[in-house]
């Protein structure tokens, strides 16, 4: 009898970890394949996002606004109402790296299993307070904390960039020591991959990444035991689940190896204080029991539960704190003029709605056929960090692609057609005359003029008189902006030859989405504009 309990377990924890590798594998996959597909539809990458509802939940509070794909967050509520914390232990990609970081940290040695006091379990729950009232305010904070835009972004902008330097460097080595039809084989491999190799906060952010997983060094899954609000609020779903444990006071021995060798400070051992909202089935404490003592059986019955103890005063505090953040977090200068470096995608709602329901999540980012998309620092202030801006400097936003639009989860981006998005304006290009070759020094130069994609094109050239040093006169040919026409697409500022700052750069003025980020003259009184006009 004890044997075959044992063996139950024993293969029931098989079946989890296959159902975690199949998940993590079909989140990897995912993730590869928000690239640019060769067509204008990229179909729905993005579907993870839809069935996490504190993405949903936070979105929609700071929003106003309900976003319809969320509506399949609503299985993952009834399924974790009905059997408890599966989710975490079954599904979650980034709690599947945690757990399998600290298998690997046990059986090195680098960490031991050992009883220890419990530790604060109830900080997730606070950060989740926190997020939700914050997003009361508007402030939507979820996708700094949320695992699975946290795993997003961290793979996306910094461990697959990573692993595309570490695959050039590796293929230059084969290419030195003679082994070209190797390294073609690899080249071709990686060449259908189309990883984005630059992004300016890609060592800041794998950074965290790698500080999260080497936590697992003190406790195993201390994310998702202390620190994980998606972890927090399925806590508070499936303290009605219809799966609980129960210890047969006949065959346990008191040992205390439940208690032990538990991922998340659920405490079986003794049975009236199991947390039912910390455990997430992992059925460890049964596989390791030497006397099958433990069970999961089905008992659809309510009875009484360990309830979480959130202290009041911290609550008070979480909550005040959470309200408090709003305006620290606002302060930006952008909030007054907007950044010139601010140029969203296109489709990008009006700032405030944007900020709203960006989740940082780094998909379109991952997806720009360009790496023109990057993370924000101080663009946009505290509030933005992390939100997705167009850098021409590195990349420019093809004329006919709307892929960004397509793969957000939340709507942060608009949807829109790739003929829809070539009629949206997110910027507009400026020629500084200081450096710009045919205007300093004379020679002839058209290459922004030649990439400039709209029709008819944004970027006129002109005659102009040059006076050089000598004294001489040239009259090249040189780029004036039709700022009617410019759309702001940076591909003139990312073709420029002049290496340091190119001569031709892009701001977000003019940008469709805002009535307020307008050029001056379109906001003087009409005697203003013909009092300007006659200077």
């Amino acid at each position: 009898m004890q044997k075959g309990r044992s063996k139950k377990y024993r293969i029931i924890q098989a079946l989890r970890v296959l159902t975690q590798t199949i998940f993590f594998i079909l989140f990897f996959y995912l993730l590869l394949e928000t690239r640019f597909p060769g067509e204008d539809y990229i179909g729905r990458v993005e579907i993870f996002f839809h069935f996490d509802p504190l993405l949903a939940v936070a979105t929609i509070i700071a929003s106003r606004a309900v976003f319809l794909s969320f509506i399949f967050s609503a299985i993952t509520i009834i399924i974790t109402f009905v059997l408890g914390r599966v989710v975490c232990g079954w599904v979650c990609p980034l709690g599947s790296i945690h757990q399998f970081f600290s298998f690997v940290f046990k059986k090195s040695k680098l960490l031991r299993a050992k009883k220890r006091p419990d530790g604060p379990t109830t900080w997730k729950y606070y950060i989740l307070i926190f997020i939700l009232i914050s997003a009361l305010f508007t402030l939507d904070l979820v996708g700094i904390f949320d695992p699975l835009s946290l795993i997003y972004r961290s793979f996306g902008v910094s461990l697959l960039p990573a692993l595309s330097h570490s695959f050039t460097a590796f293929l230059g080595l084969l290419y030195q020591i003679n082994l070209p039809a190797f390294g073609d084989s690899l080249f071709q491999f990686f060449e259908i991959l189309d990883l984005n190799s630059t992004f300016t906060q890609g060592f800041f952010i794998g950074l965290i990444f790698i500080g999260l997983v080497l936590l697992n060094l003190a406790r195993e899954r201390l994310w998702c035991r202390y620190l994980c609000p998606l972890g927090a609020l399925l806590g508070l779903i499936s303290r009605w689940n219809v799966v609980k444990l129960r210890i047969d006071p006949q065959k346990c021995t008191e040992c205390g190896l439940c208690n032990i060798h538990c991922q998340t400070e659920a405490h079986p051992f003794p049975n009236e204080e199991w947390k039912s909202s910390e455990c997430d089935y992992c059925y460890t404490c049964s596989t390791i029991c030497p006397t099958s003592a433990i069970g999961f059986p089905v008992k659809s019955a309510p009875e009484k539960i360990t309830r979480i103890d959130l202290s009041r005063r911290k609550l008070l505090f979480t909550s005040i704190l959470g309200v408090v953040a709003v305006p620290f977090f606002r302060l930006s200068p952008s909030s007054r003029r907007a950044s010139p470096k601010l140029i969203r995608p296109p489709g990008a709602l009006p700032e405030e709605k944007f900020l709203q329901k960006c989740v940082r999540c780094g998909e379109c980012m991952k997806v720009c056929p360009t790496n023109a998309l990057q993370p924000a620092l101080s663009e946009a202030g505290p509030e933005g960090i992390w939100t997705p801006i167009l850098v021409p400097k590195i990349g420019y936003c093809e004329y006919y692609c709307s892929l960004c639009s397509q793969v957000c989860p939340t709507g942060a981006i608009k949807e829109l057609t790739v003929e829809e998005k070539t009629q949206v304006t997110i910027g507009t290009a400026w020629v500084n005359k200081n450096t710009c070759i045919p205007y300093n020094i004379g020679t002839p130069c058209i290459v922004c003029e030649e990439h400039c994609p709209t029709s008819p094109k944004a970027i006129k050239l002109v005659k102009t008189d040059v006076k050089l040093p000598d004294g001489t006169i040239k009259t090249p040919v040189a780029p004036v902006i039709e700022i009617e026409i410019c759309i702001g697409c940076g591909i003139c500022e990312t073709k420029c030859p002049v290496v340091d700052e190119p001569a031709i750069y892009v701001t977000s003025v003019g940008e469709s989405r805002s009535e307020k980020n307008r050029f001056l003259l379109d906001i003087l009184k009409p005697e203003e504009q013909e009092r300007g006009k006659s200077i």
